[in-house]
């Protein structure tokens, strides 16, 4: 169905480009414990954690790959130029921003992996930070004054999920997925009940405690600059849980109203979630790794990203997996687990749909609908939990996968570390 979105693919294949490990922040509900912390800052936090954990000096940094889609900070214009200098990179290594918007979190990882296959960098520091809290209320017609009746605050938040080509909201477009794929209401409440069961379960047994960096109000000095910090809310002197994960049974779920028409199937609860926080990894080079001993997550193989009609941009996983799997000469049967965004419910089902996905082998510990999505930290989360996956799994391939808004799918392809 989607043959015009796999042909134009662009896809990259690594020969020897390994993902050293990552670690995020826990994920905070909307207005939560860290909707006064800019993203900047929550991504510091997040690599700083990941040095210490791995014990990898900042300072053997190349480059610096940094992901934030809203900005929602005044000094956002800085945000990787500032995440590398205070996690400790070199002076002067370069910082570079990318956006691919849901999929700007993938797109850090596999830009860290051109800039090493090009042998420009060794060792790649990639961030990918949100502030759902901090977007603002913006007007972009008053710089030259106000009229009367014509004052034009909207909110941001609300008003970026609107693609004005196709005149859908991002919900919207996974309910033209719910009729294009014959996708019940009542399935997607079950789908969502299993995403907070797994996720709930996984945090009881500990699933979780091995990505987290607890946050704590905290600062760090920097010589000859202004120091940065986190100031955590009164009364709170650690988070260190994703606040959104709850059990939330089927029951609960279905009492909930339609979010976009009064016969949608999306509601507030078997969306994903909206949250703050951060995620960091290591990409590095087979040289480096090598040379300092290291045993890496994983390898990273391939990272392939398409074009979807923007009215159906949930399908994008689909003919993005595809078109990996058929650069690399694998089947769909290889792949031992998948790790795919959860927008919406319906969009995943889509997907599942679409490739004949079996969810035994899917989002085992819950997905985006329990634990939340910070649009361009989720990438970093996601890749990072399918190479946990496959240790746990002791499989051989894994797929991190997710939709991007305007009508993208990007993925990526790893393989279990030896």
């Amino acid at each position: 169905m989607y043959e015009s979105s796999e042909r134009h693919a662009l896809i990259g294949r690594y020969d020897d480009v390994w993902l050293l490990g990552g670690l995020r922040t826990p994920f905070a509900d909307y207005m939560g414990v860290l909707s006064g912390v800019s993203p900047t800052d929550l991504g510091i936090h997040a690599a700083r954690a990941l040095f210490q954990r791995l014990n990898v000096p900042a300072a053997d940094v190349g480059a610096v790959i940094a992901g934030n889609v809203a900005q929602s900070s005044f000094d956002a214009f800085y945000l990787p130029r500032h995440l590398g200098l205070y996690a400790g990179a070199p002076l002067g290594v370069p910082a570079l921003l990318v956006h691919r918007l849901c999929g700007t979190g993938f797109e850090t990882i596999l830009t860290a992996a051109d800039q090493i296959a090009l042998g420009r960098a060794q060792l790649a520091l990639c961030v990918g930070s949100e502030s759902m809290s901090r977007n603002p209320i913006a007007a972009y017609t008053h710089r030259s004054g106000f009229k009367m009746g014509q004052v034009e605050f909207k909110d941001f938040l609300w008003e970026a999920t609107l693609d004005t080509a196709s005149n859908t909201r991002m919900g919207e477009t996974a309910e033209n997925l719910a009729r294009r794929y014959d996708i019940r209401r009542e399935e997607v409440d079950r789908f969502a009940a299993q995403s907070f069961e797994r996720a709930t379960r996984a945090w009881e047994d500990g699933h979780y405690r091995d990505e987290i960096a607890p946050v704590t109000t905290q600062q760090w000095p920097l010589e000859g600059y202004q120091p940065r910090g986190i100031t955590l809310p009164r009364k709170v002197e650690l988070f260190d849980r994703d606040e959104h994960v709850r059990p939330s049974s089927l029951e609960v779920l279905q009492k909930l109203r339609p979010a976009f028409g009064k016969d949608g199937v999306q509601t507030g609860g078997n969306s994903s979630a909206i949250v703050d926080g951060a995620a960091a990894a290591l990409v590095a080079s087979g040289e480096y790794v090598r040379a300092h001993g290291l045993k890496p997550l994983a390898r990273v193989v391939a990272g392939a990203v398409v074009g979807v009609p923007p009215e159906v941009m949930g399908i994008g996983p689909a003919p993005a997996i595809r078109a990996l799997l058929r650069k690399v000469g694998l089947s769909q049967d290889a792949i031992a687990r998948f790790e795919i965004n959860e927008a919406f419910g319906a969009q995943y089902l889509a997907v599942e749909k679409e490739l004949g996905l079996d969810r035994a082998r899917v989002n085992v510990h819950g997905g985006a609908i329990a634990i939340g999505h910070p649009l361009a930290a989720s990438g970093v989360r996601l890749t990072v939990a399918a190479a946990r996956q496959l240790q746990l799994a002791k499989g051989e391939f894994a797929i991190a996968s997710a939709c991007a808004g305007g009508g993208q799918g990007i993925g990526i392809l790893l393989q279990h570390a030896p």
